[in-house]
């Protein structure tokens, strides 16, 4: 895959403004829309219409927070991915693991109240990873790998919300 900030035309940091994205891949997607190239050569529509893919394919990358360091980690030749990262520490396992049953407690009592307390209490704690992370990935050079860890429990919290969200929709009134 090409770098998704090249292709969306934007600067190559963690911290950008989702709004400025989503208006620049309206932009971009405008630009490259079929209907502009009707008339064209069929290789001219063939490469706006792989250009259009790119552009869509980089804003899902963007618009990701973990998807979106792991192409800046990428970029600074930092290897990335589950395998490629550290393990994640004992005591995160450990707590996730205790989230997780309490969240299947909550499920199988079909208390609603409870998974949306356990949402929220991972919510603030997403949050609190987004920052160590976006701090994590300000720095240069050697001092980068630094945000796996983050990015690794990033991951995690992740899950346990998607595994939240469809909780919510079983229990939904």
């Amino acid at each position: 895959m090409s770098d998704p900030f090249t292709t969306m035309g934007v600067e190559p940091k963690f911290d950008l403004d989702l709004d400025k994205l989503a208006e620049r891949h309206r932009d971009l997607s405008r630009a490259l829309h079929p209907d502009r190239y009707a008339g064209a050569p069929a290789a001219e529509r063939r490469l706006a219409l792989g250009r259009a893919i790119e552009v869509n394919d980089a804003f899902r990358v963007l618009k990701d927070p973990v998807r979106r360091a792991e192409a800046l980690l990428r970029r600074a030749g930092v290897p990335v991915g589950e395998t490629a990262e550290p393990k994640p520490s004992q005591a995160l396992l450990m707590d996730m693991m205790e989230q997780r049953e309490e969240l299947a407690d909550a499920r199988r009592a079909k208390d609603l109240p409870a998974v949306q307390k356990l949402a929220a209490s991972i919510r603030d704690r997403e949050r609190a990873v987004l920052e160590r992370l976006g701090r994590a990935l300000e720095a240069e050079g050697s001092a980068l790998p630094q945000a796996l860890p983050h990015l690794g429990e990033l991951r995690y919290l992740r899950r346990f919300l998607d595994e939240v969200s469809a909780i919510e929709e079983d229990l939904a009134p």
